[in-house]
């Protein structure tokens, strides 16, 4: 999962673009993800954007491929979702053995209502996730993820959210296998995720 200069680069730009106010360096993040230096995932409890409460535990037998972002971002975040919409349509029948998460960091403005306007968006299979900003930072912290909100204007609504943008894959245990970086094709996602279907992971 770890590739050529070029996703290094994508890696690199995703922790830079957090900014200086993350609690560890960007060194320090990527040293985490590349090497298991701590635990990466764990439990959430959050809203699916059909309203229904759902755990990381509802997802078990499956691998996961989790990514955190939110709906008013620009760029970044739809070019993945997209990307794990391409990636599932690659997998054909296999895909079922996949369930794609969109966690959003924006939980002000990204509601179940407006998550299920989004998500069908990339794919039919793709489920968006909300929840209370404490719930929401619980996941976060949970799998490394830096977000802030930052002000661009004189509204209340005026805001962006930077964050980290990577899409982790978790086995059916939901234990961390890797990370894609930014911008990664599906046509790599499907050449790592596909021997992972051939049987459970140990």
């Amino acid at each position: 999962m770890r590739g050529a200069s070029g996703a290094w680069l994508g890696v690199m730009l995703a922790l830079a673009c957090a900014g200086a106010a993350q609690a560890r360096t960007a060194a320090e993040t990527m040293d985490i993800l590349m090497w298991n230096r701590e635990p990466i995932g764990g439990p959430f409890e959050l809203t699916d954007h059909t309203g229904k409460p759902r755990s990381d535990r509802d997802f078990r037998g499956q691998l996961m491929l989790v990514y955190f972002g939110f709906t008013y971002c620009p760029d970044v975040c739809p070019t993945d979702l997209m990307a794990i919409g391409q990636t599932l349509e690659q997998l054909g029948p296999d895909a079922d053995a996949v369930q794609p998460l969109f966690i959003t960091v924006d939980p002000a403005r990204d509601t179940a209502e407006h998550l299920a306007e989004y998500v069908p968006l990339f794919h039919p299979r793709l489920i968006g996730l909300t929840g209370s900003p404490g719930a929401i930072r619980t996941a976060a912290v949970a799998y490394k993820v830096y977000f802030d909100k930052v002000t661009i204007g004189k509204e209340a609504g005026d805001y962006t959210v930077d964050h980290t943008s990577f899409i982790y894959l978790m086995d059916r245990d939901g234990k961390y296998l890797g990370f894609f970086p930014p911008g990664t094709s599906a046509e790599r996602m499907v050449e790592i995720i596909r021997p992972r279907l051939v049987a459970p992971s140990r």
